[in-house]
């Protein structure tokens, strides 16, 4: 498999331990308490440059409480915008 393909894998599953939390009544919060600086970690890690730093920082405060902002998929839609913006190619076709 292509590896930005594994990596497209990887972040709908990140983005699936985020969404844990609406699951796992009475969980959530603490839940969240725990994901919000992992998560910021792990983006960090698998993304690179100066969009990193502004993704983790946006999957943090999603993460950490902002109200409805829980169910946006970050890894995934940053995924999206490496291979878009950041790649310039088509995220859906193989080379």
């Amino acid at each position: 498999m292509n590896p930005k393909y594994k990596k497209l894998l990887l972040s709908i599953l990140l983005d699936g331990i985020g969404m844990l939390s609406f699951v796992i009544p009475g969980a959530g919060e603490f839940m969240d308490i725990v994901w919000a600086p992992l998560s910021a970690y792990l983006i960090l890690k698998l993304y690179k440059g100066t969009f990193a730093k502004v993704a983790s920082l946006i999957s943090f405060g999603e993460e950490a409480g902002f109200i409805g902002t829980d169910i946006i998929p970050t890894f995934t839609l940053s995924w999206i915008y490496e291979q878009v913006f950041v790649n310039k190619t088509p995220p859906l076709i193989e080379e």
